[in-house]
């Protein structure tokens, strides 16, 4: 790993590889791929790119470490692995609007039913989607589960059930454990399904017709009407979808947008020629525009999307004949990389361009409102800097045990939940939330101090104690001036002398050096800002605290018992459910589990039943 500012670049060789670049600390900032590594390295070292994030990236940059690969395309595979591993905080952070799943459906099993998924595995199984967001992937499946009522539990779930579920009931699961429909009958349904979701309604639509007509000619009136509900539902349902391409293909298109130092990306997901999903990405605009649309893809792809057959792109990203073969891999068939100049597909791209043109824009304005309820923050708690980075502390425990605090973190007044973190309280003993509030800080502070990462302003939640402990701490290691100190209290409520509450006051900052609280506007921005920054601090921790709690009672149940180990419990909850129905478990039960050996069957029957 050689000094940055001593570099010999004729020491560098030509070939193809990654290079990293580490920071003071040693830490990775930046990972990259050259098909050159002397050309690439050149012109970060003289300079050559003139864009002030670049030039940002160089200050930090002190060490480079280069690491040789005998093809492309393993240097693309390293540079990715790398990425994951050391996740770099110059390379591009794929956090998009909206989260992405998948729908899944394993043909394979005797009564196949729809899954939820987030990754996209290569079991043979058939995938569908990418959707918007699981908010709106639900509202579809509610039309879905109507419309092919297939089973809705999991199969050892649903065969332990002495009667069919609700869902039977309603007529949204036709019940294949109880025997309410036919194998063949049941396929019908799942063979439908597939055509639906594979954007071939019309085939299913024609079906359906077809069996109504059959229905209404043997007088099956009931089966019928029940058929006329489904076209009903289908045809609603395409009414929302809009045809996007005369081919029905399937296909996922990228539109660019540039907007100062980043750049905006579109992808619109086209599913059997219907346009069914749109995301954006934000990216920091560091490298040329054809390696940062590579990274991005290959980001993208990495995370285990539904890869479709063909990607309509605005520019030809670097090394496309890499990155094609890389994709074919994934997807373990063919992938055609286009950059359309004409007719319909390339009026698709620039669609894409549109919306992340458009959506830069909503961006812009956005960072433009925020910056000016930052800035009315600093003048109304009379901070010494403008508080870009926020950060804001709670504590949660039960009688002090499994004492935990949440740090939540606000860039440029806008939530970045990769930045927030939880701390397990280890020094203090008891519920002291002063003393637990004076060690998260303290370990927090010296780990920025070290990294050169300090917040602007730190958030207290609590009064003017929780203040003071905070602020010894800060004068402790000198941070003064380093950043800004504010504690929120709790609005309190007054009463009258029946002990009936009558007004509640406004919520009160504290700021060190001042006796009287300051009041923000109530309905205000700053207000809101800084409100909703700590019930999202108290909403993480206590969500961790409770999850804590959680694991350490079934724990305690469970680890008590002679042969139930950390797998065999987790087995066992999947299994049953819960710790309340491992109890009521008869011992036959228990024995019949193939990979619960006999002793530890006995042990646990015994535990659980030594009353008896």
């Amino acid at each position: 790993m050689a000094e940055l500012k001593d570099i010999n670049l004729e020491h560098i060789p030509t070939s193809c590889g990654v290079y990293l670049m580490h920071d003071e600390a040693g830490r990775v900032i930046y990972v990259g791929k050259a098909r050159n590594l002397r050309a690439r390295v050149r012109q970060y070292v003289r300079g050559d790119d003139k864009r002030a994030q670049i030039q940002f990236l160089m200050q930090r940059a002190k060490h480079l470490e280069t690491v040789l690969t005998d093809t492309e395309k393993e240097a693309l595979i390293l540079e990715n692995t790398l990425i994951k591993k050391h996740k770099p905080r110059y390379n591009i952070n794929l956090r998009d609007d909206k989260t992405y799943v998948s729908l899944r459906i394993d043909l394979n099993e005797e009564y196949p039913a729809l899954q939820v998924v987030r990754r996209v595995k290569r079991d043979k199984a058939l995938y569908f989607g990418p959707y918007a967001s699981a908010g709106a992937l639900k509202q579809t499946l509610k039309e879905i589960q109507r419309i092919f009522p297939l089973r809705r539990h999991a199969w050892t779930q649903c065969r332990r059930r002495e009667r069919p579920c609700l869902f039977y009931q309603i007529g949204q699961c036709s019940a294949p454990c109880h025997a309410k429909i036919g194998h063949a009958e049941y396929r019908a349904l799942v063979q439908g399904l597939i055509k639906f979701l594979s954007g071939r309604q019309t085939e299913v639509v024609e079906d359906l017709r077809r069996r109504m007509g059959e229905a209404s000619v043997a007088m099956a009136f009931e089966e019928a009407a029940r058929l006329r509900d489904q076209i009903a539902a289908i045809e609603e349902t395409l009414e929302h979808q809009k045809v996007v391409s005369a081919d029905g293909a399937d296909m996922d298109v990228i539109g660019m947008a540039h907007l100062e130092a980043e750049v905006e990306l579109c992808m619109l997901c086209v599913r059997g020629g219907r346009l069914v999903s749109r995301r954006t990405f934000a990216l920091r605009w560091i490298q040329p525009e054809d390696e940062l649309l590579l990274e991005f893809l290959q980001r993208y792809y990495s995370r285990d999307p539904v890869i479709p057959p063909t990607l309509l792109l605005p520019l030809w990203p670097h090394s496309h004949e890499v990155l094609q073969q890389w994709l074919e891999e994934l997807r373990g068939a063919k992938v055609n990389l286009l950059v359309p100049q004409r007719g319909e597909r390339r009026e698709l791209v620039q669609l894409a361009q549109r919306n992340a043109a458009e959506h830069a824009r909503v961006r812009g304005d956005q960072r433009e409102a925020r910056t000016a309820v930052l800035e009315q923050l600093r003048s109304f708690l009379q901070l010494r800097r403008l508080p870009e980075r926020m950060e804001c502390y709670d504590i949660s425990n039960t009688q002090g045990e499994h004492s935990v605090a949440s740090m939540v973190v606000a860039i440029n007044g806008e939530a970045d939940k990769d930045e927030y973190r939880h701390y397990r309280i280890k020094t203090v003993v008891g519920a002291d939330d002063y003393a637990s509030m004076q060690e998260v800080l303290r370990r927090r502070l010296i780990r920025g101090v070290r990294e050169g990462n300090l917040p602007d302003m730190i958030l207290i939640d609590g009064g003017k104690g929780q203040l003071s402990s905070a602020r010894q701490v800060v004068g402790e290691l000198g941070l003064e001036q380093e950043l800004d100190l504010v504690s929120i209290a709790e609005s309190r409520v007054k009463r009258n002398v029946r002990g009936h509450a009558v007004e509640r006051s406004e919520e009160r900052f504290f700021r060190p050096g001042r006796k009287n609280p300051i009041i923000l506007r109530a309905g205000s921005a700053p207000l809101f800002m800084l409100e909703r920054l700590r019930d999202e601090a108290h909403r993480f921790a206590l969500t961790h605290h409770r999850r804590l709690r959680h694991k350490a009672g079934l724990e305690s149940v469970l680890e008590q018992i002679e042969g139930i180990g950390p797998k065999r419990r987790v087995r066992l909850l999947r299994h049953f459910g819960s710790v309340a129905k491992i109890k009521k478990a008869s011992l036959n039960e228990l024995q019949q589990l193939e990979w619960l050996p006999q002793v530890a069957a006995q042990a646990l029957y015994e535990y659980f039943n030594a009353d008896e």
